[in-house]
């Protein structure tokens, strides 16, 4: 684990290969060793995983927003002395991946959006707040965990779910702070903005982000990619690791740039 100092605040990290840049941003509640799968890739590329303010080993609970994500993930770009990489975000994240496109397009050479949203009606983002707040006083926090891992995970085999829990760990200082965070953007106007190689993935079974998003996203952007997974819940780089990587590795192939050079 490394850490450096950007906006006040240290952010930990991983590091780990040779190549071109790829930052992977986990999810709500997850942690960055979640990325444990995709670290084959550090064959082919250079792989820098942060753990999000109030996320992983992050203590930091102060200025939680989908800004301030964004704002910490390219100072860490900075202090490490990269111009721009290429960026892939899984769901939460991918809110901070369009963010970071907002706040600095020359930083990204791809987009990777990965069962992610970009756009949440107000109506029903007060409503799924009111639902939550009522859940957590009837579940414990083991079972609120055992619910996330069902509710994410299409296949319930105990090796998957274990799995999942190993790198999903909420905090209770920072858990309903971010899925606020999540739930105030609106990036619709953002994406048909977007130039860069960009690859949307949807899985058949999410019931967190339902698959009419990315298809909506994809249709937004111009360009852009679409890949479906079939048979996958929320967390397809967990469920479908072999293809998830296969994809996501054919994807940032073809849009390398030093093969340009």
């Amino acid at each position: 684990m490394k850490t450096v100092n950007v906006n006040n605040i240290p952010v930990h990290y991983q590091r780990l290969g040779t190549g071109e840049p790829l930052l992977l941003i986990h999810g709500l509640g997850e942690i960055k060793e979640g990325w444990v799968d995709q670290h084959e890739l550090a064959d082919q590329y250079d792989l820098i995983i942060p753990d999000l303010r109030g996320h992983g080993e992050s203590e930091t609970y102060d200025g939680i927003s989908i800004k301030n994500f964004a704002s910490d993930v390219l100072g860490l770009l900075d202090a490490l002395n990269i111009e721009s990489a290429h960026i892939c975000g899984l769901s939460m994240g991918g809110t901070v991946a369009q963010e970071i496109y907002r706040q600095a397009p020359d930083r990204c050479r791809t987009l990777t959006f990965v069962s992610t949203f970009h756009y949440a009606p107000k109506l029903l983002g007060r409503s799924f707040l009111r639902f939550r707040k009522f859940r957590s006083k009837l579940y414990t926090p083991k079972k609120a965990r055992d619910l996330a891992a069902r509710t994410c995970l299409y296949a319930w085999d105990e090796e998957k779910s274990n799995k999942f829990l190993q790198f999903y760990n909420p905090k209770p200082n920072s858990y309903q702070k971010s899925m606020e965070a999540c739930l105030a953007i609106d990036n619709r106007k953002l994406l048909p903005q977007i130039k860069v190689p960009t690859l949307v993935i949807g899985c058949q079974y999410d019931t967190v982000v339902p698959l009419w998003v990315q298809i909506m996203m994809h249709e937004s952007i111009p360009h852009s990619e679409l890949v479906i997974f079939r048979n996958v819940g929320h967390i397809a780089k967990l469920e479908d690791t072999e293809r998830f990587n296969h994809t996501l590795r054919t994807f940032l192939n073809k849009n390398r740039q030093e093969q340009f050079v």
